[in-house]
């Protein structure tokens, strides 16, 4: 029987069509509330700017919000986009998000801009500040470090804190400055999957015990889509398989409902890149979640997932992590396994 490791989860605080900012953030409280009562380790949300699909844009607000209406689960970014922003203000956020929540906030950061160029200009940042992401990632880490003697600039509230730093990527970069940092690693193969086992491979191989963490700590993103039926998952998956195929469009909208035949809606070039990209997707019944969970497990020997489920209709999305908790709970071995993680 497949070890079952901790199971956290990633909300893109989706915008469904008919729906409003305003109730996609009611609706992700409500889904950080029931996965902590679930036993699922973390709550993430990612920063993205200028889509109407997605919620989170001012990410650490958005933290505050999740982790003031829940009690126990870490709460944190996945990620916060570190070249839209000077150190000083993640640490100052995070060192007050720390404060306000202790022992509960996750600081995960990213290179990439999370947007498309024009927004970086809009956001009043040079394009070429992810070039200096390694020292960026150093420079928040000693802000949120011990104040050293002499040291002029103190991030107030955040010296101190030490709010523990995860390094995301979807290439081979992330993997070698996570490595080198002594970093927990989390692998974005839930849209980028195919450096997924190069990138674990680096990063186990290359990693130097830190102040942090003594080994290495490898996170695998996931799309599950559970249902009571293989039909019924299918069926709501096509929401997922509908925005990669608008994407491959160029566009960008809100979340759609779920649609009876996919192939009507795809051409096959689309249908290849929206295959493509959502490789590392287990969708079905409890059974073939199950099935498909030890398969990624035996095949990345992930330290933990990092759960996506996009699915439109919320009571839907919140009965998919249901049936992972179940699942995972059968995985432990039997009822002496009373929480997820």
């Amino acid at each position: 029987m497949a070890h079952m490791v901790p199971l956290s989860v990633l909300d893109l605080v989706p915008v469904t069509e008919g729906s409003t900012p305003r109730e996609a953030l009611q609706r992700s409280l409500r889904l950080a509330q029931q996965t902590e009562r679930l036993g699922y380790r973390r709550f993430w949300v990612a920063e993205h700017h200028n889509m109407p699909g997605i919620a989170s844009a001012a990410t650490s607000v958005v933290i505050g919000y999740l982790a003031a209406g829940t009690n126990s689960i870490r709460v944190g970014s996945g990620g916060i986009m570190l070249p839209n922003h000077s150190p000083l203000v993640i640490a100052e956020q995070f060192g007050t998000l720390e404060s306000l929540y202790p022992g509960r906030i996750d600081l995960a950061l990213g290179r990439a801009p999370g947007t498309d160029q024009t927004t970086v200009r809009a956001m009043r940042r040079d394009p070429r500040s992810s070039d200096h992401f390694a020292q960026d990632v150093q420079e928040l880490q000693a802000l949120l470090g011990p104040v050293q003697p002499g040291q002029v600039i103190q991030a107030v509230p955040g010296a101190g804190t030490n709010v523990p730093l995860w390094i995301l990527g979807s290439s081979l970069y992330g993997a070698q400055l996570a490595a080198a940092l002594g970093l927990p690693y989390g692998f974005a193969s839930h849209f980028a999957p195919d450096a997924l086992h190069e990138a674990l491979r680096v990063y186990r191989q290359r990693f130097q015990p830190s102040a942090q963490a003594a080994r290495p700590h490898a996170v695998v993103a996931v799309n599950v889509i559970a249902a009571d039926t293989d039909a019924e998952a299918r069926r709501l998956f096509t929401s997922v398989q509908q925005s990669y195929t608008l994407m491959f469009r160029g566009q960008r909208g809100l979340q759609r409902p779920p649609i009876d035949d996919i192939e009507s809606f795809w051409s096959p070039a689309e249908k290849q890149f929206a295959t493509g990209m959502l490789k590392v997707s287990v969708v079905g019944s409890a059974a073939t979640v199950r099935a498909g969970i030890e398969r990624l497990l035996q095949d990345t020997a992930a330290d933990e997932l990092m759960v996506v489920s996009s699915i439109f209709d919320f009571e839907a999305r919140l009965r998919s992590y249901v049936i992972l908790a179940e699942v995972a709970r059968t995985m432990h071995g039997g009822a002496a396994a009373a929480r997820v993680a």
